[in-house]
């Protein structure tokens, strides 16, 4: 069932704006997905600026769908200059869960701004979504996403082994999870 929750929505935190998809992020999303630190533990890369726009696509269809909204991080200062992504995505209505990803340029990693961006967008999805259940599948060598995710508050439920294909070979993920019940969803 489609949605228009998550139209035109915009976060905001004490540093950082989460805005909508621009066209004009073409560029941007293709600096941080066509970067090989960025995406060393995610799922999803791209070697042309041209191919980056299925990524827009994505997010515009499950928005559109309302299986899910992304937004750009982008610092409070310079609302037109993107420096990473985050949102909710494979949003289950019967089951009221999600999913939550994210990825930061690697200019701005190690200033909380991650941290900072996915509360928000987990408060909204609690708050706003009536969701329950939010998870997240980590790569077992992604320690700072695996850290960032306990400090929000998730519980590391176990491992999917053999999960994804990586570069032809099999990964394990870390399975993680927070529920609306938990004391740390009422604090995040």
């Amino acid at each position: 069932m489609p949605s228009t929750a998550f139209a035109d929505t915009q976060l905001r935190t004490p540093r950082c704006i989460l805005r909508p998809f621009r066209p004009a992020d073409l560029a941007g999303v293709f600096e941080g997905l066509g970067d090989p630190r960025v995406v060393e533990h995610y799922g999803v890369r791209y070697a042309t600026l041209e191919g980056t726009t299925e990524q827009l696509d994505w997010y515009a269809r499950i928005q559109r769908e309302g299986t899910g909204q992304w937004w750009c991080i982008c610092l409070a200062e310079a609302s037109d200059r993107l420096i990473g992504a985050c949102g909710v995505n494979d949003i289950d209505r019967e089951h009221r869960r999600a999913e939550i990803g994210y990825w930061l340029l690697p200019a701005y990693w190690g200033r909380g701004l991650a941290r900072e961006a996915v509360a928000e967008a987990l408060r909204h999805a609690f708050a706003h979504l009536a969701i329950h259940r939010i998870g997240a599948d980590v790569d077992m060598e992604n320690h700072a996403s695996a850290a960032l995710l306990a400090a929000l508050g998730f519980t590391r439920e176990g491992v999917r082994r053999g999960y994804e294909m990586k570069d032809g070979r099999p990964i394990d993920l870390q399975l993680f999870s927070l529920l609306a019940t938990d004391g740390a969803a009422r604090t995040v």
